[in-house]
């Protein structure tokens, strides 16, 4: 592995959607240079996972916090300046405009990239219309992706089964990250819309996140190495 670039290692996401502070350490330990680039989400984050964050920074790791933020629109400044002073390198916002207006206007200088959430993947057609939504997911992936990039965001978290259309739409200059990627024969878990690594970098997606295949594997090292190396391929 180690003919293979710091870019493309980063491209790999590893959600640490683990229970506690002290099982993320134990897995970024048993990762270690394998993995470059970790997500801490709201189950970490309400674990107290905030001053692993900055630890992490501090080893050298990238951070995606995925908290989703969506609220009025002065919280989620605010909030987005906090996050800004951790040093994450991405944060999630859900991709309402006045939400991604505002957080896009405080994180401008900072070097925090904005990711907008616009359909979570374990969301179909189905779930949308019983949610009240008059769209499918196509057509409200492609309505949110053109309201970020108007509100200057930095990219967006999407199915991979959406990357190809929104990369055609919307050109090389947003980020595409993708949840739902599953390397062949792992379990699908609550996912919809999933795809592999491989078909997923060559459809359009610059980071893939990958949570359980790699932290529920007998060997993590090994499984990463295996992702990354899928990825380097494609």
């Amino acid at each position: 592995m180690t003919d293979i670039s710091p870019a493309v290692r980063d491209k790999l996401i590893v959600a640490l959607d683990l229970p506690s502070v002290a099982d993320a350490a134990r897995m970024v330990d048993a990762l270690g240079d394998a993995v470059t680039f970790y997500k801490v989400g709201m189950e970490l984050t309400y674990a107290g996972g905030l001053p692993f964050v900055e630890e992490l920074t501090r080893a050298g790791k990238k951070v995606f916090l995925d908290l989703k933020l969506h609220d009025i629109p002065n919280t989620v400044a605010r909030a987005t300046e906090q996050v800004a002073g951790l040093g994450a390198t991405f944060l999630t916002i859900h991709a309402y405009p006045q939400t991604m207006r505002a957080a896009a206007e405080a994180a401008r200088g900072s070097g925090l990239k904005l990711l907008a959430v616009t359909v979570m993947t374990s969301y179909d057609d189905a779930d949308l219309a019983a949610a009240g939504y008059a769209l499918g997911v196509k057509d409200l992936v492609a309505r949110r992706a053109a309201q970020a990039r108007e509100a200057g965001v930095d990219g967006l978290i999407l199915s991979p089964e959406e990357v190809a259309a929104m990369r055609a739409l919307l050109g090389p200059g947003m980020l595409l990250v993708t949840p739902g990627v599953r390397p062949a024969g792992a379990a699908v878990g609550d996912q919809k819309r999933v795809m592999t690594p491989a078909r997923a970098i060559r459809e359009g997606a610059d980071h893939l996140v990958v949570g359980r295949p790699v932290t529920q594997a007998p060997d993590p090292r090994a499984a990463a190495q295996a992702i990354v190396a899928e990825i380097a391929g494609a």
